[in-house]
């Protein structure tokens, strides 16, 4: 997914990116979405979520 498509989406849930990178604002996603902080943590194989929004740059 493109920055400025996740840029949208953390406006969406209040989140300010700045000029934060790609991996911090997904990470705020993840925590304003309840879920579990794990994008480019090296756990993409154990995570067991296969339909994650992020796995295709995740993995």
């Amino acid at each position: 997914m493109k920055l400025e498509q996740i840029k949208e989406i953390a406006k969406e849930h209040g989140i300010k990116a700045g000029k934060m990178k790609k991996a911090e604002i997904v990470r705020a996603i993840q925590l304003a979405e309840g879920n579990e902080i794990c994008f480019e943590t090296g756990k993409a194989s154990e995570c067991g979520q296969e339909e994650c929004l992020w796995r295709t740059d995740c993995v």
